[in-house]
C-alpha cells in the first residue's frame, strides 16, 4: 500500500506522509544531513502550518531519511557567503521553522538517528517527546562556532533537564552519545538500532487512539503551564478541562466506556 506523501518547498526537501491519524513529518535533505538553510527552513515553516491547521492530525512524527543523521542544524555553507544583512533577514525564515514545530497542536515525537546537533536537536527538542536509537549523538555545539543556540535550546533545554546540566552542556559545547543521553534525560526511549523511526510511529499510534479533543488541551495545558505558579496552572488546568468537559469527544468517550467498545471520537 502506497503511503500518502505531500511534498513542501520548491526542492521537496521536507514531505508530510499519513499513517492514520498519525502525521510524519519528513526531513529529505540528503546530500546536506539535512541542514537547514533559509529554503529548508521554510519548507518546514509551511508543513508545520498545514499540519497545525488539520484537524485529522492526532499525534505527528519528525523523522530523517538520511541513514546516519538526523539534522546537523544550520547550513554553515549558506552562511558562509552571508553578510551580516543576509543573516538579519534570514532570522525570520529559521525562527519560524523551530517555531512551527514547537507550536504544533498535538503530541510530537522525534524520531533521531545519527547526528542531531545544534539547529537539528533543538528541533527534537520542539518535540514534546523523543525517542533515538543507539546511533544518536546530540548535543548544542554553536558557542564553538561563536554563537548561541538560537532555535529555542537555551530554554528547552532547561526546561527538559534543569538549568545546571544545561548549562554544562551548552557551555562546554560536547557531543551526548545516545546511552548518556538517555541517563541525563536528553532523549526519553532508546530504540536499537535502525528502529528509531518504527518505536516513534508506534508509540503516535498508540496516542492517536485516544480524543483528539483530549490530546490538544492536555498539550496546551502543560506546555501554557510550564513556569507557573500552582495556582495559575491549576486554574490554566481548569480552563482547558472546561473546554473539553462539554464536548462530542467527552460524550463518546463515557459511552464508549460504559458499553465496554472502542470510541469513535467525533473530534469536537
Amino acid at each position: 500500500m502506497q503511503r500518502e506523501r505531500q511534498l513542501f518547498g520548491a526542492d521537496g526537501w521536507v514531505a508530510v506522509e499519513r499513517h492514520g491519524f498519525v502525521a510524519e513529518l519528513v526531513m529529505d535533505r540528503p546530500k546536506a544531513m539535512n541542514a537547514v538553510s533559509t529554503a529548508m527552513a521554510d519548507s518546514l515553516a509551511q508543513a508545520c502550518a498545514e499540519l497545525a491547521g488539520d484537524r485529522s492530525v492526532r499525534a505527528v512524527v519528525l523523522s530523517s531519511t538520511h541513514e546516519r543523521a538526523f539534522c546537523v542544524g544550520a547550513d554553515l555553507k549558506e552562511r558562509n557567503s552571508f553578510t551580516d544583512a543576509d543573516l538579519m533577514r534570514q532570522r525570520p525564515h529559521t525562527r519560524a521553522a523551530y517555531t512551527g514545530v514547537l507550536e504544533l497542536p498535538v503530541p510530537t515525537i522525534a524520531a533521531v538517528h545519527g547526528f542531531a546537533l545544534g539547529g537539528g536537536f533543538e528541533l527534537a527538542l520542539a518535540c514534546d517527546l523523543i525517542v533515538a536509537d543507539g546511533t544518536a549523538v546530540v548535543g548544542l555545539p554553536e558557542v564553538s562556532v561563536g554563537v548561541i543556540p538560537g532555535g529555542g535550546g537555551t530554554q528547552l533545554l532547561p526546561r527538559r533537564v534543569g538549568a545546571a546540566r544545561a548549562a554544562e552542556l551548552v557551555f562546554t559545547a560536547r557531543r551526548v552519545p545516545a546511552p548518556e543521553a538517555v541517563e541525563l534525560g536528553l532523549v526519553d526511549q532508546l530504540a536499537a538500532d535502525g528502529q528509531d523511526r518504527a518505536e516513534a510511529l508506534e508509540l503516535a499510534a498508540r496516542i492517536a487512539r485516544n480524543s483528539p479533543v483530549g490530546l490538544r488541551a492536555a498539550k496546551r495545558a502543560m506546555r501554557l503551564g510550564h513556569g507557573l505558579d500552582l495556582r495559575a496552572g491549576l486554574d490554566l488546568e481548569d480552563g482547558a478541562w472546561r473546554s473539553v468537559a462539554f464536548s462530542g469527544d467527552r460524550a463518546e468517550g463515557v459511552a464508549a466506556f460504559n458499553e465496554k467498545r472502542d470510541p469513535e471520537w467525533p473530534g469536537e
